[in-house]
């Protein structure tokens, strides 16, 4: 089971950002999750590939470097379109470039939020801080459609865990889960994605989406997690559907009884 901890408190244990006790506790949610042990191998990795990049001053006008950092992130970003239709091949180090950038502009935003500026700078580090907002989430918009055509399972699994750390999904995302949610070939994948989805259940075009994705789904657990995900929703739209999986004669049995049920709690 794919752990639900804050990943954010991995790169406060890297940046030494914890306290003694803080530390102590997550150290020991280490020793006992597997899922928070590998993303820490991971952005470890990363971090010492940066240098621990030291985080900005705090007050002050923005020094040169500093100005220098965020036309380079623009720069970036102007070019992410043109890395990210490149050869698989080239895949793997551009993941690993924008997850640098995100570690590198979350310690930034992080130095901003502990030690905030004077009212007469507070103004122009907001533009700045909310700016780099931005960049984060588009390196990560990129790094989750980047990863959903990736070959290993697990690393689409890694890319539908990336919309927990997305505020806005827009519309180009969406359709990109909704892609996966119906044609992945891997059964654990479509059930992230569908977890993933049933988030942004105050979109219609989820909603929708999620409907018609009904009687495109052979996997019982799959037509289960659907049912179930129906009646949270209280998605009355989906008996529709519903009727029409139900005429399929290879329905499991149970999943069978269970839809029905589920059909008369949505009337």
């Amino acid at each position: 089971m794919k752990c639900d901890k804050d990943k954010g408190e991995i790169t406060d244990y890297i940046s030494q950002q914890m306290t003694d006790r803080e530390r102590s506790l997550f150290e020991v949610h280490l020793g006992e999750c597997t899922d928070c042990k590998e993303e820490l191998r991971i952005q470890q990795g990363l971090w010492d590939m940066l240098g621990q990049s030291p985080l900005p001053p705090t007050s002050g006008r923005l020094d040169e470097g500093f100005k220098k950092m965020l036309d380079e992130i623009e720069s970036e970003k102007k070019e992410s379109k043109e890395i990210f239709i490149q050869p698989a091949s080239s895949s793997g180090l551009w993941l690993k470039i924008a997850a640098a950038f995100i570690l590198v502009i979350a310690g930034f935003m992080a130095g901003y939020l502990v030690n905030r500026p004077t009212a007469t700078m507070g103004t122009n580090y907001k533009v700045q801080v909310d700016s780099l907002s931005a960049q984060v989430h588009d390196m990560r918009e990129i790094m989750m459609l980047s990863l959903l055509e990736n070959p290993s399972a697990s690393e689409r699994i890694r890319a539908v865990g990336y919309t927990n750390e997305i505020n806005n999904v827009n519309a180009k995302m969406i359709d990109a889960l909704l892609t996966t949610l119906n044609n992945d070939p891997n059964v654990n994948v479509r059930l992230m994605t569908l977890e993933a989805l049933t988030h942004y259940a105050g979109n219609p075009a989820v909603r929708e989406g999620l409907v018609q994705s009904i009687v495109q789904q052979e996997s019982p657990l799959m037509q289960s997690a659907l049912a179930d995900a129906m009646l949270k929703m209280q998605e009355k739209r989906a008996v529709q559907s519903f009727r029409k999986l139900l005429q399929q004669k290879q329905i499991n049995v149970q999943v069978r009884t269970k839809i029905e049920q589920t059909i008369s709690r949505l009337i």
